[in-house]
């Protein structure tokens, strides 16, 4: 009896230890049913600085549900944008911030509703924060993930380096071993690969700038006769250390008679590049140069090929074409001829990124895009094709209202000139005041006085990073910041005197020193409402998203004000040359 029941024991406690092995094996075999064959790792850098990083995956076997890349997590904070396609160009679902298996990876996850196929890709756009340039301005550093990190190993991965223009002096250096190629390669390369790696680079001046593109506002209007005419409006950022002396922009492919101005409306000097897919790269030669972390806006103006010449009017245009940096926020809106009614797209068609505002006598039809870049135009098709219907008896339209106004006017003329006249009393002419006369040398004294409280300012700030940062000692900071205030205390003061005297002046000088208060107090006014909401997501009591979204909105104010007064200041001392 005693032996029976130690046999059944024995039993009970082998099927209880047994049982979780036999249900995990089935799930442990589908997760294991596919291996890595080959990953091809490319690194390119584009002309703005932003790094795109794109791996191809090759896989053996079966893979369902969800595929999980990712890289070291110090690189997480600088993911923009992430796409996954295959070779035919089908885009598939990729959740960024995923956890991986650790917690020092920033990973993301492709989705694939029924099974993956053998090959596909995935692309990151990465800030170009992550390039860093000497002053001198042909010097770069590159901080890149060398491998990708995955969560299965890789029987070979292909890394290739794709850098602007052709490098005269290269070193990468990975896990502490330097290299001198763009490319490299590694055999049975572990799963959740940590490797951090940095490449110093020698380029010639003009292959690559770093900046950032803010927005991109691209207007096409269509005149009755079928002509197209393109007008772009950039804001950018230089956030390179040295100043930039000219600038490279791409139009699409058909677009002609190019002409570029700056902020203040001057020409700039344009050169043709060379064209890529259907983009054509121009060189624009600044005259005022932008120097670092200052930000300027610039306008191209150009023509495209004529609408279809029947009824009804078709144009297809690439919404963006292959631009070599990255715009964070892009905008292309289409005006029809006056009278014109939008067929296609139609209001069923249209999603959340388009808008179309019917008027009584005017449509505008508007399609927004986040984050445009060479990526998307290589991978999705950003051709549209507008349709609109309009009739020629428009053209008479404006004409026929005009002859009726004069013809009214006219009408009012005669019956007022026919009226019996009256002595009307004589008057005397008087001359009014004249207003005073402004020297260039108080107009010089001005510019003068406004560009040292700018760099006293200046000064200011960089102490006070010093301090907080432990560079300088206290008592030292205390001394140099007393100086500093007392001599920025006299300047105000000597502005504000000669600000009293502009407005005596009157004219166009109190305009100038009015719409130069507004622009002072508005930046005043951004610069404590910026501290506030820094402490406020320093405390937690406001959101990451709504942070950034504030934080931008008063990025765009402070560059409007001191656009303002920097326009200000230019006109100022064109007077005294």
């Amino acid at each position: 009896m005693k032996r029976a029941l130690a046999v059944i024991m024995f039993i009970v406690f082998s099927v209880a230890i047994l049982l979780p092995f036999s249900l995990i094996t089935p799930t442990v075999m589908a997760q294991d049913s596919y291996t890595i064959q080959r990953v091809d790792h490319e690194v390119e850098v584009m002309y703005s600085g932003h790094t795109v990083i794109r791996d191809t995956i090759t896989i053996s076997g079966q893979l369902t549900g969800g595929f999980l890349i990712g890289f070291p997590y110090k690189y997480g904070a600088y993911v923009l944008k992430g796409l996954a396609y295959d070779e035919d160009n089908n885009v598939f679902p990729l959740s960024l911030g995923v956890q991986l298996a650790e917690t020092n990876f920033y990973g993301a996850k492709v989705s694939f509703t029924e099974g993956a196929p053998q090959v596909f890709t995935v692309v990151f756009i990465l800030s170009n924060s992550l390039l860093t340039q000497e002053s001198a301005g042909t010097l770069f550093t590159l901080d890149f993930p060398a491998y990708p990190s995955l969560t299965k190993e890789i029987a070979y991965c292909d890394v290739d380096l794709v850098l602007p223009g052709t490098p005269s002096v290269l070193t990468v250096t990975i896990d502490n071993e330097e290299v001198t190629a763009t490319t490299f390669a590694k055999s049975n390369l572990p799963a959740l690969t940590y490797s951090p790696a940095s490449a110093t680079f020698s380029i010639t001046s003009g292959n690559v700038q770093i900046l950032t593109i803010k927005e991109l506002d691209r207007q096409i209007t269509i005149n009755p006769a079928g002509n197209t005419l393109a007008y772009d409006s950039y804001r950018l950022t230089n956030d390179s250390p040295s100043s930039m002396g000219s600038l490279k922009i791409g139009v699409p492919l058909e677009a002609s008679n190019l002409v570029v101005r700056d902020e203040f409306g001057r020409t700039l000097t344009t050169g043709a590049l060379t064209s890529s897919g259907n983009t054509r790269f121009y060189n624009l030669t600044l005259i005022s140069h932008i120097g670092g972390g200052s930000s300027t806006t610039l306008t191209a103006e150009y023509t495209l090929p004529s609408v279809s010449s029947a009824a009804p009017f078709t144009l297809t245009f690439d919404l963006f074409p292959e631009f070599d940096y990255y715009v964070e926020a892009a905008k292309v809106t289409f005006v029809p001829p006056e009278g014109a009614r939008f067929l296609t797209p139609t209001l069923s068609e249209i999603d959340s990124s388009t808008t179309l505002i019917r008027e009584t006598f005017q449509e505008t039809l508007s399609i927004s895009r986040d984050g445009v870049s060479k990526v998307d135009s290589a991978i999705i098709s950003e051709s549209v094709q507008v349709t609109y219907d309009y009739s020629p008896l428009w053209l008479s339209f404006r004409p026929a209202v005009w002859v009726w106004l004069l013809a009214v006017i006219g009408s009012v003329v005669v019956i007022v000139w026919k009226r019996p006249k009256t002595s009307a009393p004589m008057q005397i002419a008087t001359t009014s005041e004249a207003y005073i006369q402004l020297s260039s040398e108080q107009v010089r004294a001005f510019t003068e006085a406004y560009d040292e409280k700018s760099r006293l300012n200046s000064e200011l700030k960089n102490l006070e990073i010093r301090a907080q940062k432990g560079k300088i000692p206290r008592r030292r900071y205390k001394v140099q910041k007393g100086t500093l205030e007392v001599r920025l205390d006299n300047i105000s003061k000597n502005i504000t005197d000669l600000k009293k005297t502009f407005r005596s002046a009157g004219g166009n000088y109190a305009n100038l020193v009015r719409q130069l208060d507004v622009a002072e107090t508005e930046l005043f006014e951004v610069e404590a409402k910026t501290r506030n909401i820094d402490v406020r997501h320093r405390k937690g009591a406001l959101p990451l998203d709504a942070y950034k979204k504030a934080q931008a909105d008063y990025q765009r104010r402070k560059e409007k004000a001191e656009a303002t007064i920097n326009g200000i200041l230019l006109r100022l001392r064109e007077e005294t040359r």
